[in-house]
């Protein structure tokens, strides 16, 4: 989407007074010269008899990047906010936009667990992309928060984990944002002994590790040797009838374990509750 901005410049002819205003505008800009573009809504003479020289008012086009638009409005908000926040923005190699912020105030903006980065990054992710045809994903952080957090859901998977091949319990944790519980998933996907699954509804949604053999022998109790048909006519029958009841319930109980099975979600995620 295309941004204007007028300018006005002044110089001895009409080429240097154009190019006058068109270097104020890059300037107040940021931007590139090949960025930008004009269009001529006014000139004149200046100086006594128009001897003084040429002025002129240009009306200069640019575009506005994700990236622009994601430091602009930050840096508008920690202005409302009256927060002191060094705004650094990058792209990243997978054409996300990166955010890095530092200062003195960083304890605010990262918040409970994150809570208000997380927050943060919501907001600025809908402001930059508005207007745009193609959504582009953005991301905050500061501090290394990030990076230490994910550190930290790890080691936290890690120890309920032990817990629950320990005691052979299952551990329900704290509620947590879907991509905190994507890690917990991920990390305990290959650990042999537990499984993991998502309980609840956001924002209390919640991960439970709870012991794979119990799973495992959940799964397994809805398969029963199907009884033997009698030779013996009339008890026969009723042994007949009985083994289709005996097979219906079976089926019914394997139906239940694969729908329960489903349940779990693909995405794969503070002291636990045991249950």
């Amino acid at each position: 989407m295309n941004h204007t901005l007028e300018v006005e410049g002044t110089a001895k002819n009409i080429n240097e007074a154009i190019e006058t205003a068109v270097a104020k505008a890059i300037d107040q800009l940021n931007l590139p010269r090949e960025e930008v573009t004009y269009e001529l809504l006014d000139r004149g003479k200046t100086g006594f008899l128009g001897l003084g020289g040429v002025w002129v008012k240009l009306r200069v086009f640019y575009e506005v990047g994700i990236g622009r638009k994601t430091e602009e409005f930050l840096t508008g908000l920690f202005d409302l906010m009256k927060v002191k926040a060094d705004v650094k923005v990058s792209e990243g190699a997978d054409g996300r936009i990166e955010v890095k912020l530092s200062g003195p105030d960083m304890g605010l903006l990262i918040g409970r667990r994150g809570e208000t980065l997380d927050a943060l990054q919501y907001l600025t992710s809908l402001a930059a992309n508005k207007g745009s045809d193609e959504f582009v994903r953005v991301t905050i952080d500061s501090e290394n928060y990030r990076e230490k957090r994910e550190e930290s859901l790890e080691n936290l998977a890690s120890r309920m984990a032990d817990k629950v091949l320990r005691t052979s319990r299952s551990v329900t944790l704290e509620p947590m944002a879907p991509h905190e519980r994507r890690i917990i998933h991920a990390y305990l996907q290959n650990r042999d002994g537990v499984t993991t699954f998502s309980t609840g509804q956001d924002p209390n949604r919640r991960v439970v590790i709870a012991p794979a053999a119990a799973a495992e022998k959940s799964e397994g109790e809805g398969e029963k040797p199907k009884p033997r048909r009698s030779s013996r006519g009339h008890r026969g029958g009723r042994n007949r009838r009985g083994g289709q009841k005996n097979n219906g319930a079976n089926g019914a109980a394997a139906g239940a374990s694969a729908e329960t099975a489903a349940e779990k979600p693909a995405e794969t995620p503070a002291e636990p509750s045991v249950e």
